[in-house]
């Protein structure tokens, strides 16, 4: 087994992002275990462990990304997979976006007049208590007007 990298060649924007989400998720550990260490007030039992802590998910992400032939294949199927991907325009994503948008409100407001509707009906069979909103406003026109 070598220590070179396999399919160098191949893969290369898979494994790069794939190690910088390892290598982002690593530092935050490390911040993590900082924090964590503080309590034995020792900065160099600090820095030892958290150097050790990132050499370990440095040669774990080489070993993973670089030398593991699982997934290395897999990373180099998954950019041949993302390459044939027929990715939408950005006028296609404001198009599709307005007709969300306009069936949201469109919705909204049926769903609103239908609610409205069916509780005027009910309180005019007296299914509920109360006064309907038509009545309520029409009393409203009027007694603001008389006081004006």
């Amino acid at each position: 087994m070598s220590l070179g990298i396999y399919k160098p060649d191949q893969g290369y924007w898979t494994r790069v992002i794939s190690s910088l989400s390892i290598g982002i998720i690593g530092l935050t550990g490390s911040a993590w275990l900082w924090n964590q260490l503080a309590v034995f007030n020792n900065t160099y039992a600090q820095g030892a462990s958290v150097i050790a802590f990132m050499a370990v998910i440095c040669l774990g992400t080489y070993w993973f990304y670089g030398m593991n032939r699982g997934t290395v294949d897999f990373c180099i199927a998954t950019e041949g997979e993302m390459k044939k991907v027929n990715w939408t325009t950005r006028r296609e994503i404001f198009g599709s976006t307005w007709v969300v948008i306009v069936l949201a409100l469109s919705t909204a407001m049926f769903l609103f007049l239908a609610d409205l509707i069916f509780r005027e009906l009910f309180t005019l069979l007296g299914v509920l208590v109360g006064e309907s909103v038509i009545m309520e406003s029409i009393r409203g026109l009027f007694d603001s007007g008389a006081g004006a």
